[in-house]
């Protein structure tokens, strides 16, 4: 059998019913990696001694009436996840050598789940850019088009699913990581509510594999299909063991609608601050449209929505706060003095990336208490809505961009270049307050390449989404698989 683009419930499905085994599954997802990454480039530490042997062991392991979630199941991990044995460099040179001594606790819980570990993913240079390509592994190339990117920090990971190397991945999300590289490459990703899913052994190197909290930041599962997310987010979720796991076990709440003509759901194309491109907003109308079909209640505005360039300004100085935190001194003060010497009257993305980078802790106290009136305005808007539909970013996968000089980069939106970093505005709206956010695919461009949208829910009621998610498979459809992986099976 070829099951490598099988989803991880049929694969599952499979194992039990005795028609393949892992060993199979695993050799085939071996095989078809070194036939094709060549020339995508996703997994750039493979692990396939240890899978194979994992493999083996999940088979005894159902040979003995174990059943595991994901048990014989191959998947991918993300780079920047600590695999004992296995470099963890989040794509800087100076850390090419360093092997953690112990696993993520995430790649902890896939093991513990029965899942075999194929290997790491690609990502950029300190998960700090929206493509992938660092000097240690080079550039991954978009499955649609090898010319364009799979988009950043997770680009490997969704590369990987596209392309038909293991069933389920896990990513990360600060400012669209997860969510932009499903959208570019076609497939599905859930960046859950803030501090849902523990994420010990997800730091950079060479720092100790710590229980810290982290602002804005999440990890996250990437699929080919909606299930399959909540499939790896119920083995992902709950907190750190050395934390609140010692006191806390997560149940989250039952999504709140099971029809599609049940749900209340508020559609947003147009952002204040950046227009959205021709293809992405086509995408957002074709859900629109299947919500309205399905007898949904779609609303196009509400008084109730937090102030979107409010948020995008807010979300874009908490982001950037952490950005230079271990810059030199010389630099930081430079910093200093250009933000000093802008205009009160400033309040664009451009000042807003700067203020950022040189907020005072005074500061930063000032914006955390705004972003809590944001989230209680998103309180009081999921009473009256189920999920919010919008764009994730302005534009389908652009071509590979590899100047150094991020801040003289443009991304081009309709013939129109903007600020490259502006593109972020959407993916901030569910980053900022910490909300649910889940990516699906809504079609493809003019010129063929892969439209995903946004599915924001309500805090912890991440179910809502993921929900959402299946329903709108089932009317639009979901992943489809590349020409040119299509042609190498």
């Amino acid at each position: 059998m070829d099951g490598n683009f099988w989803t991880a419930g049929q694969l599952a499905a499979a194992l039990r019913a005795g028609d393949v085994t892992s060993a199979e599954l695993t050799d085939e997802a071996i095989a078809r990696i070194e036939r094709d990454d060549d020339a995508i480039n996703a997994i750039c530490v493979p692990d396939f001694d240890r899978a194979r042997a994992a493999a083996r062991g999940a088979d005894l392991a159902r040979a003995r009436g174990e059943d595991r979630p994901l048990l014989g199941i191959p998947v991918t991990v993300k780079e920047s996840y600590d695999i004992a044995g296995l470099p963890t460099t989040w794509g800087m040179p100076p850390h090419r050598n360093f092997l953690p001594a112990e696993d993520a606790v995430q790649v902890s819980r896939l093991k513990s789940a029965g899942a075999v570990v194929l290997g790491k993913t690609n990502v950029p240079q300190g998960l700090q850019d929206v493509q992938t390509f660092n000097e240690i592994y080079g550039t991954t190339n978009n499955p649609w088009d090898h010319r364009r990117t799979s988009g950043g920090s997770s680009g490997g990971s969704a590369a990987a699913l596209a392309s038909g190397f293991g069933a389920l991945s896990i990513g990360s999300d600060l400012a669209g990581s997860l969510r932009t590289p499903a959208h570019f490459c076609g497939i599905y990703a859930h960046k859950p509510t803030l501090g849902l899913a523990a994420m010990r052994g997800m730091v950079p190197p060479p720092g100790p594999a710590l229980p810290a909290e982290h602002d804005l930041a999440v990890v996250g599962p990437m699929a080919r299909t909606a299930r399959d997310l909540t499939l790896l987010l119920e083995v992902m979720a709950g907190p750190d063991p050395l934390t609140f796991g010692v006191a806390h076990d997560v149940t989250l709440p039952p999504a709140r609608h099971e029809r599609l003509s049940d749900f209340r759901v508020l559609v947003l194309d147009d952002h204040p601050l950046l227009p959205t491109g021709s293809a992405v907003r086509a995408g957002v109308g074709r859900v629109a449209d299947a919500l309205v079909d399905s007898g949904a209640r779609v609303e196009r505005d509400s008084p109730l929505l937090p102030d979107l360039a409010e948020a995008a300004v807010l979300y874009t100085q908490l982001l950037f706060s952490g950005s230079v935190a271990r810059f030199p001194v010389e630099a930081y003060e430079q910093l200093q003095a250009r933000a000093a010497g802008l205009s009160v009257d400033d309040q664009g993305l451009d000042a807003a990336r700067l203020r950022g980078m040189v907020l005072s802790h005074r500061d930063w106290i000032e914006a955390n208490g705004l972003r809590e009136l944001h989230r209680h305005g998103w309180r009081r808007l999921f009473a009256e809505f189920d999920a919010v539909v919008c764009p994730i970013t302005p534009t389908p996968a652009f071509p590979h961009d590899h100047n150094p000089d991020l801040l003289r980069r443009r991304i081009d939106i309709d013939g129109v270049g903007y600020p490259y970093f502006d593109q972020l505005v959407w993916a901030g709206l569910a980053t900022m307050p910490g909300l649910p956010a889940t990516a699906v695919p809504a079609g493809r461009s003019p010129e063929g390449l892969p439209v995903g949208v946004q599915l924001i829910g309500p805090m912890f009621e991440d179910r809502t989404p993921l929900r959402l998610a299946e329903l709108l498979e089932q009317e639009i459809g979901g992943f489809q698989a590349p020409k040119q992986a299509v042609s190498s099976r």
